[in-house]
């Protein structure tokens, strides 16, 4: 009787990511913002929703187990609660759209004459209510769209790609970036430890005793990442001429005011005529007084990250995302952002749609996370 052969392997398309071949993370944060962009320029719900279903996705398939790769669940409660707060200011407070629906009339507080224009209570109208939906949904699509490039760029990484001009300012906005997906681990490992021992972990009294120790570790934390500053010599800058100090300020402050100028005309619901100009400018300027104040940073670069394909193609699909978006609204505003009154259900735009699917390309050209190693079933009896 024939033996069966064994059947065969499935090859990997997509390699495991090393050190050697994993993205920049200066391109996740580029792919994010170019989501967030498109985020800011609708308030269809349905695309909205696209945007959020491509960012899930790409971090469902990329993160890692890192301590600050698990923050991207928080970023989608706090969402769901800018929205929940949204609606609930549209109910306490009043809308200025006008309905003809009403849902409920709330007792109406007096105010003096002064606050004309302002009410407490009153009518609540069903356009009202979705108005405040869409504006809400909007807002907490660009916090998931930030929380998903926290889940996926390493910080520390990202810090030490910055130009040696940034290097201290970067140092206070990683810190900053990883103090809350600490604290989101600190939580859940000690929810996880009073679970075990049988005690409570809801209720006000669960979180007074939760958030001691919370507090306490960030303490810990923040006198450890002291002493190794100090250790590594943090703040030790070379000397350079006056003239460099004073081109290189002019240049800073000027290309960043002018980078401002022109993200505000690209977010902005007009200006984008002039606000790619404007921004390029500022960004060419700004780089140009970041290479000179690179001269004052006396610190070395130990294998640095490599701007590779796959790093122009994380950034550059979040980039055109963000441009289709912005082309659509000028030949189809009215389907970015539909109309409230009267109430109409929004219908989802085919081009923008299909330009929004481009921003899951990271989750296929990228190298997938390595997977956990199998406890040894020998260690464990």
């Amino acid at each position: 009787m024939p033996t069966p052969r064994p059947a065969a392997k499935r090859t990997r398309t997509t390699p495991y990511a090393t050190r050697a071949n994993s993205v920049h993370p200066g391109a996740w944060w580029l792919w994010a913002i170019g989501l967030a962009t498109a985020a800011s320029r609708t308030t269809n719900p349905l695309l909205l929703a696209l945007l959020v279903t491509v960012a899930g996705y790409v971090v469902a398939a990329r993160r890692t187990d890192a301590p600050w790769a698990r923050s991207y669940t928080a970023f989608v409660k706090l969402g769901l609660a800018v929205v929940a707060i949204r609606l609930v200011f549209n109910i306490a407070l009043g809308s200025p759209i006008p309905g003809s629906h009403t849902l409920l009339t709330l007792p109406e507080a007096p105010l003096p004459e002064w606050a004309k224009g302002i009410r407490i209570g009153g009518r609540v109208t069903a356009e009202g209510m979705l108005f405040a939906l869409y504006d809400g949904a909007r807002l907490a699509t660009l916090l998931i769209c930030v929380g998903a490039a926290n889940a996926l760029a390493n910080p520390a990484r990202l810090l030490k790609s910055l130009p040696g001009a940034l290097y201290e300012a970067g140092v206070a906005v990683v810190v900053a970036m990883t103090f809350a997906p600490n604290m989101v681990a600190d939580v859940a490992r000690l929810r996880t430890a009073r679970r075990l021992r049988g005690r409570p972990t809801g209720g006000i009294k669960a979180i007074l005793q939760i958030g001691l120790p919370v507090l306490e570790g960030a303490l810990e934390r923040s006198v450890a990442v002291a002493a190794s500053m100090d250790a590594r010599g943090y703040g030790r800058t070379a000397h350079v001429p006056p003239a460099v100090r004073h081109t290189t300020t002019a240049l800073t402050l000027g290309g960043l005011l002018g980078v401002c100028a022109g993200t505000y005309g690209l977010l902005a619901s007009e200006g984008a005529g002039y606000a790619l100009p404007v921004l390029l400018t500022g960004l060419a300027a700004a780089l140009a007084g970041l290479r000179l104040g690179g001269r004052r940073s006396v610190r070395t670069r130990y294998r640095p990250d490599r701007w590779g394909a796959r790093a122009w193609l994380v950034a550059g699909s979040g980039a055109a995302v963000a441009a289709a978006m912005i082309w659509a609204g000028t030949y189809a505003p009215d389907a970015l952002h539909p109309g409230v009154v009267p109430l109409t259900a929004p219908a989802l735009p085919l081009w923008p749609a299909l330009a929004t699917l481009l921003g899951l390309l990271p989750a296929f050209v990228t190298p997938a996370p390595a997977p956990r190693p199998a406890p040894d079933p020998q260690e464990s009896e």
